[in-house]
């Protein structure tokens, strides 16, 4: 067993509730990575909150998908820690996530990110556009992220796909904020954009979104691509975006026909006292599991611990 880090922790909360562990690892097909970065986000910050809140509230869900008729937490899900990041520039954060995710992907696992802020998928595309030079990546998002720099930093969060664009072409959907800036420069980038007013008057747009991403797939969803009625916890809410039903939709769809590699859920804000956003942040990353491993279902036996 070689973990890609090792802490000192008493105690930490799992996905599922499902007990963590270490001998487990090396069997675990999924693993699961809690990035809690909060270094860039503006108007709103406490992103590096949500990956235990995102856990948490995992511990409630049930693990049986009505839709799948599976529980596939059984091909082993394994969560690290949260990952201890450097403090100072941003330089060294990006490269021990690089490091991490490249040793979890050298390990044959399906990595799934918990941000933290959205500069944390850059560094994990880097690593996995390393070990497949077919990798395509699939943003849900409400804004471009496009900007070459913002604040001071080529790592801001407004940074983070144009940072991506530098390993793997991109498609972008749900998109309904930009600044002039990267309208100017989105033609010239390998990226394809899906505006949010206009990409649903193409009744096959799903169709159109798997159409534009290569074999292999790298999706990263920023929360506040979903529709503010039912994710209000983001930094920077806009108005429109994503239904659950239409998400679902689409991860689904991608899953069944390109290989999806790895994935990453950013820029969940948590709200005190409101659990809702967190917990569909948790039902989610399990939908996405769902589709990636569903097998005939059939009861289990579930080990569970306290959130």
């Amino acid at each position: 067993m070689t973990l890609p880090f090792s802490y000192d922790r008493l105690d930490r909360a799992a996905f599922g509730g499902l007990k963590p562990d270490e001998r487990d690892y090396d069997a675990a097909r999924v693993v699961i990575l809690p990035i809690p970065l909060d270094r860039t986000t503006s108007y709103v910050s406490g992103t590096r909150h949500a990956p235990r809140e995102i856990l948490v509230a995992s511990a409630h869900m049930e693990l049986w998908d009505e839709e799948a008729r599976a529980d596939v937490h059984g091909v082993g899900l394994y969560t690290l820690p949260e990952m201890e990041l450097p403090f100072g520039e941003l330089e060294p954060v990006m490269a021990e996530i690089r490091r991490v995710a490249g040793a979890i992907l050298d390990g044959g696992k399906f990595l799934v990110a918990l941000g933290g802020e959205h500069s944390i998928t850059a560094p994990i595309v880097a690593a996995a556009a390393e070990r497949d030079g077919r990798l395509s990546v699939l943003q849900i998002d409400a804004h471009a992220d496009l900007r070459d720099t913002y604040m001071g930093t080529p790592h801001n969060h407004a940074c983070a796909m144009r940072r991506v664009l530098e390993h793997a072409p991109c498609v972008q959907v749900g998109i309904r904020s930009l600044s002039v800036e990267e309208a100017e420069i989105a033609p010239q980038l390998s990226t394809r954009i899906f505006y949010d007013f206009d990409m649903r008057r193409d009744p096959a747009w799903i169709d159109r979104v798997v159409e534009s991403l290569g074999e292999s797939v790298y999706i990263t969803i920023d929360c506040d691509g979903f529709d503010p009625a039912i994710m209000p916890a983001v930094g920077t809410p806009e108005p429109g975006g994503l239904s659950w039903r239409e998400m679902t939709t689409l991860v689904g769809a991608v899953i069944e026909r390109r290989r999806v590699v790895a994935c990453d859920l950013v820029e969940l804000s948590p709200i005190p006292g409101m659990i809702a956003p967190n917990f569909l942040c948790a039902r989610l990353i399990y939908k996405i599991l769902t589709y990636r491993f569903k097998s005939p279902g059939r009861p289990l036996t579930v080990d569970r611990v306290a959130g």
